[in-house]
């Protein structure tokens, strides 16, 4: 997340100075990462075909999405998933008992889906986990009822998966999109860097595949105890148990930001409690989190010169 602007008079210590300091190198250099509205709305611009080469052999994926009164969304984010043409998939929509339509459109669709229900939950992280009660596959995902997976998406990712059995986890880079859908922004990220992910919650967690095998020695599950950052949980979670990351070079989901997304509206009184007490969970030292913040640092300038090569036409990451 992009940092609140700070008050100079009000005495900065040298860690604050530290993050202004690179804020107000970066933006200029044109940051992406962690913006979400970059410009004005365009057209968006996704891949339009799958993979060049298909996955031979084709393993269950499982997705989930968990939904409450998100209706005018939903449809698209459940056609992204159910429109891969990925023959082996389960999908699984956990809707919180929703009074907007979305159990109307859930039973119109439900001979397409694996399981769905519509009942009272405890939460985003409930339905995720009830949601994942409900499957089997061998690659996991979970997307929420507002973004979109973009196409060829599963292909790619079973791809990577197939070619890199030493991998657990996959990630790629991010469009975001507005209320109608429209482009607003792009996060390019550079290669796989687990200080920059250690340091802040960098990685699109639409964009996030990963194994079974990790999830089970994991705890099986979405820590509930979190409202806003249980998908940086979970990521830090997988990193204490060894696990193995991967950065696609692919646009592979898109992040929708609008008015009434709890991203934007409880990021300042949720979110970044959440965001310290992981910090204090897994970097209780002093030392541990400079060094997490000056490898971040220089993701951020990383990523700075993969958006230019973008712009420059010199990368095209589909």
């Amino acid at each position: 997340m992009a940092g609140a602007e700070l008050d100079v008079s009000s005495g900065l210590n040298t860690t604050t100075r530290a993050k202004r300091a690179m804020k107000n190198i970066a933006k200029p250099l044109g940051l992406r990462l962690g913006v979400f509205a970059q410009h004005t709305p365009v057209p968006m611009r996704a891949p339009s075909k799958p993979v060049a080469t298909a996955p031979s052999h084709r393993p269950r994926v499982s997705i989930v999405t968990p939904s409450f009164n998100q209706r005018r969304f939903l449809e698209a984010t459940a056609e992204s998933v159910l429109g891969q043409g990925y023959p082996n998939l389960e999908y699984v929509v956990m809707d919180g008992g929703s009074q907007d339509g979305s159990a109307d459109y859930l039973r119109s669709i439900e001979s397409r889906l694996t399981a769905w229900r519509s009942e009272p939950d405890r939460g985003q992280a409930d339905a995720i986990n009830k949601a994942f009660a409900l499957t089997s596959g061998e690659i996991m995902a979970w997307i929420n009822s507002d973004d979109l997976l973009l196409p060829g998406a599963i292909d790619a990712v079973v791809a990577h998966f197939q070619s890199h059995p030493n991998v657990d986890v996959v990630y790629g880079q991010r469009l975001v999109i507005d209320h109608d859908g429209r482009e607003v922004g792009r996060w390019v990220l550079p290669r796989h860097s687990t200080s920059a992910f250690l340091w802040r919650d960098y990685i699109p967690q639409e964009t996030l595949f990963w194994r079974r095998s990790l999830w089970d020695r994991c705890g099986s599950r979405v820590d509930a105890s979190f409202q806003f950052a249980m998908d940086w949980e979970l990521v830090l979670r997988f990193h204490e148990h060894g696990a193995r990351f991967a950065r696609l070079p692919r646009y592979l989901g898109a992040f929708r930001t609008h008015d009434e997304q709890k991203s934007l509206a409880q990021v300042e009184k949720v979110g970044r409690p959440e965001f310290e007490r992981l910090r204090q969970r897994y970097f209780p030292n002093t030392w541990s989190r400079h060094w997490q913040r000056a490898g971040g640092a220089a993701y951020l300038l990383r990523s700075i010169g993969y958006s230019w090569l973008e712009a420059a036409g010199l990368v095209t990451y589909r």
